[in-house]
């Protein structure tokens, strides 16, 4: 999709470091777009080769720096402060978030995070209906990224869009790809799923899944009942994705543990969303670690 520009003065898109002056109602839970019946994330289920290159890649760097898992990669405590450049693309009022909104969020990702600290560096806010409506992998993409983005190698780039209006909550890349297309980095989320957002992914847990995705965590259910599955020792192997709550976990795989559907990497509702494994931890952390060091610099 090509990028499109309406303004109401037809003049171009903007960009400003203060959010300009709308009505106290709150874009989130008022002016809401047309958002999935159930979570949906664009970052796809990898196959079995995807999975094995990434492997290789991240043991290759793991030998080139010297790093291992264990001691040298604590499982607790915080590894130090991640600089967020958070963008919100809105058509004209439909998305445009709050200060206090985007504050919200960002508190939401700090209290599902322990090992890393999330700090708001700036906040921009660009009316651009081909940005708004743009799907992963478009020109409008590319052309929104290029334009907003801060230095991926130095700030996580999050930009909340109309996402909800072609079904899907948010997607992300990996850290592995920081360095080969760096413009592209960061996460993209849908506007309405920002605490206060759409029932039932009203507690900013889409961008706990997506930054998940951008420190290195495949879903839960990747690979589903395979040996490797999400590559976490901890995380019980599952079938499938799960939708929704319930206080009786399923079991799909044989193998021990009932699903992780409390797991912020599964797709189970907000309210159900409640927790990183040890092991999910350590592995985000080596990949922080190998793939985005710059970060705390």
């Amino acid at each position: 999709m090509a990028a499109l520009t309406l303004l109401a003065g037809g003049i171009g898109p903007y960009c400003t470091s203060k959010a300009p002056e709308i009505p106290k109602t709150g874009a989130v839970a008022k002016l809401r777009g047309n958002a999935p019946v159930v979570r949906s994330c664009g970052v796809a289920n990898l196959t079995e080769r995807d999975v094995d290159l990434i492997e290789r890649l991240v043991q290759l760097q793991q030998r080139r720096s010297g790093l291992k898992p264990g001691p040298g990669i604590p499982a607790a405590g915080s590894l130090g402060e991640i600089r967020v450049a958070f963008h919100v693309i809105h058509n004209g009022s439909q998305g445009l978030l709050t200060q206090s909104e985007v504050d919200d969020q960002i508190q939401a990702l700090n209290d599902a995070f322990d090992n890393v600290d999330f700090v708001l560096s700036e906040t921009t806010f660009t009316n651009n209906l081909g940005w708004f409506l743009h799907q992963p992998g478009s020109n409008a993409e590319r052309a929104m990224k290029s334009a907003l983005g801060q230095d991926s190698s130095r700030f996580l780039n999050i930009y909340s869009t109309g996402l909800s209006s072609i079904g899907l909550l948010g997607y992300a890349t990996f850290p592995w790809s920081q360095r080969g297309n760096p413009t592209l980095d960061g996460v993209v989320i849908a506007f309405d799923s920002l605490p206060g957002g759409d029932f039932p992914y009203d507690e900013g847990d889409t961008a706990v899944h997506e930054v998940g995705h951008w420190l290195g965590l495949f879903h839960t259910f990747q690979g589903g009942c395979t040996r490797r599955n999400d590559g976490v020792s901890d995380t019980p192997a599952e079938a499938e994705p799960f939708y929704g709550c319930t206080l009786f976990p399923p079991n799909s795989c044989p193998s021990p543990g009932v699903d992780p559907i409390e797991n912020y990497m599964d797709y189970s509702d907000d309210a159900c969303l409640t927790e990183f494994t040890p092991g999910q931890v350590a592995r985000m952390n080596l990949m922080v670690r190998l793939f985005r060091g710059n970060l705390f610099n």
